[in-house]
């Protein structure tokens, strides 16, 4: 299969990275929590990603600077669902540090991004 150009992003590959640690994190969680923290914690931590590439292939900056803006959403909404997580006890402070660190770097690779095309945005006559 060929590549597609959104696996080639940087800050794809950051998003792709967090949700594989998520899900692996999340393998222990109790299995009450399938349905709950779980599932929503998986669901934010692969929206980064899948807005990341929605956007991309969609062609237009301002679509692409609209999926964005989703993805940040969803990454704040996966730190808060990993500091829960912690807080439950269902996540070792290790693996809470790092996760906090890919999202961390997700975050700052995506804030420079949506800045990058916001700037080529503005300075469209």
């Amino acid at each position: 299969m060929e590549e597609k150009a959104f696996r080639k992003l940087l800050v794809w590959k950051r998003a792709h990275a967090m949700t594989l640690a998520v899900y692996k994190a999340s393998e222990n969680f109790p299995k009450h929590e399938l349905f709950g923290l779980t599932s929503q914690l998986r669901r934010s931590a692969s929206s980064v990603g899948a807005n990341i590439a929605e956007g991309y292939a969609l062609g237009s900056s301002a679509n692409y600077l609209r999926h964005l803006k989703i993805a940040t959403g969803s990454l704040a909404e996966t730190e808060y669902h990993l500091e829960l997580a912690r807080d439950l006890g269902y996540l070792a402070d290790a693996d809470y540090a790092q996760l906090g660190d890919l999202a961390r770097e997700t975050g700052y690779l995506l804030s420079h991004l949506k800045a990058s095309i916001e700037s080529n945005i503005r300075q469209k006559p």
